[in-house]
């Protein structure tokens, strides 16, 4: 009787480790894009400081970008298909 062929190639190669820490990078520096706008002084609000567009709209994009980048890393097939 013969023995099953066993498949041992690990799921991911050197290119999705790449692609995913790219990925978190760029979420990462969304993150760090999103921090920020705290103020010394607890008597005053800066509402513009607080509310830029920079935290309210383009750290966002970046941080969807990113873990979209990181789902892409995942999913992306290498290495050879059918033996």
């Amino acid at each position: 009787m013969a023995k099953p062929e066993l498949n041992n190639d690990m799921p991911f190669t050197a290119t999705n480790y790449k692609l995913l820490l790219i990925g978190l990078a760029i979420v990462t520096v969304g993150y760090i894009l999103m921090s920020g706008g705290g103020n010394g002084d607890p008597n005053a609000f800066d509402a513009s400081e607080l509310f830029s567009a920079r935290r309210i709209t383009i750290a966002p994009i970046v941080v969807l970008a990113g873990y979209a980048f990181v789902a892409y890393a995942i999913l992306k097939k290498t290495g050879e298909t059918g033996k």
